[in-house]
């Protein structure tokens, strides 16, 4: 079987067993793609023999319209990952800064330009929160300093006092910081956390955010940066091919920003189901981190993996992300009915050959 870094493998598994799983590996909102969405694509089909707009300019309006912020600000990708690797490529840091654990394809995209990474070590017994001392580790020839806020898959944020002396003390270095904001949508205030209110002020923040797991529109591949340095931005452009968001993307993405009745509901729904099924994790003898976004993680001795594949269920094995091992494990938070089979399918695992 091949061995795919992130979660959300479900091709892998209606291959071997011939039917869709519940799947619990990828954090994407369990209500699916809005109905305006939905139309909003199928509109669009009728456009396919154009190329689509390379410069993304009616989403990239949309975009600013909503953040209140300058279009010129804003550059679109093929989800937050093309933007990702597009930072790195047009920055092309010779030591950068990560992390551990976080998102894995910060690390991959640095390894493409054999970039120096050096790792900062969030602590199990500290709830991997991200330390006051994190600034020192910002050393003069640090270029790239990625953080993850809520992080992945911790989903821990971090005070904005700290990021505050994050950003200044990348500002003193010339260093630039990738901050990912793709889960941010989810926190109970997203307002409060979002860094867009600095973007002036720093020129050297680069903010990445997504479509993919808020609107349920992982399979479109749509995200977005902002960024003030317009002359970054269009770095990055040139980094990768120019039609990187397909005219569907596009038309998704415009549809998805009035979606927010929609957002609303789904971020009443993380915020009901999260505490009560941390609750429901702690009860079946799970330590469970208490994150903030829409999925937790969590440990537990026994192997759950296969057991659960078995029952059709897919969970993300944290033992591939550095700083944790095979006793991890991230959970999405879904909607109840979901929730509670997944536990049932746990709670019979946990108590398989136990007295």
């Amino acid at each position: 079987m091949e061995e795919l870094i992130h979660g959300g493998d479900w091709a892998g598994y209606e291959r071997e067993y011939g039917k869709a799983p519940l799947d619990f590996s990828s954090n994407v909102s369990p209500l699916g793609l809005p109905e305006g969405v939905r139309q909003a694509v199928i509109r669009s089909l009728q456009d396919t023999e154009r190329y689509p707009d390379p410069l993304c300019r009616r989403l990239r309006r949309a975009i600013a319209n909503a953040e209140g912020i300058d279009p010129l600000w804003c550059l679109c990708g093929c989800g937050s990952a093309d933007l990702i690797y597009r930072a790195v490529l047009a920055r092309r840091p010779r030591r950068a800064l990560v992390t551990s654990p976080t998102f894995a394809e910060y690390e991959a995209a640095l390894a493409l330009i054999s970039c120096r990474t050096e790792r900062y070590i969030l602590r199990r017994e500290e709830g991997f929160l991200l330390r006051e001392d994190f600034p020192e580790a910002i050393t003069p020839g640090v270029d790239m300093v990625f953080l993850c806020e809520p992080n992945n898959p911790t989903g821990r944020t971090t005070s904005h006092k700290l990021l505050l002396e994050i950003m200044t003390r990348c500002r003193e270095t010339g260093t630039l910081l990738v901050v990912d904001e793709c889960f941010g949508s989810f926190l109970d205030d997203p307002g409060q956390h979002t860094l867009r209110e600095q973007l002036e002020e720093f020129p050297n923040l680069l903010i990445l955010k997504a479509f993919t797991k808020l609107y349920a529109m992982a399979g479109l591949r749509l995200g977005y940066c902002l960024c003030s340095d317009v002359s970054f931005l269009g770095a990055m452009r040139a980094a990768g091919q120019p039609w990187a968001v397909s005219g569907p993307a596009q038309a998704a993405g415009i549809a998805a920003l009035a979606e927010t009745e929609y957002a609303q509901a789904v971020r009443a729904l993380t915020a009901r189901e999260r505490p009560w099924l941390a609750g429901e994790l702690e009860r079946l003898g799970c330590e469970v981190i208490p994150g903030e976004a829409n999925y937790l993680l969590f440990a537990q001795d026994k192997p759950l993996l296969e057991p659960l594949r078995r029952r059709g269920i897919l969970l993300r094995g944290c033992g591939n992300y550095h700083g944790l091992d095979g006793t991890w494990y991230r959970a999405a938070v879904r909607d109840r009915e979901d929730n509670r089979r997944f536990l049932a399918a746990l709670e019979a695992i946990l108590k398989e050959d136990n007295p």
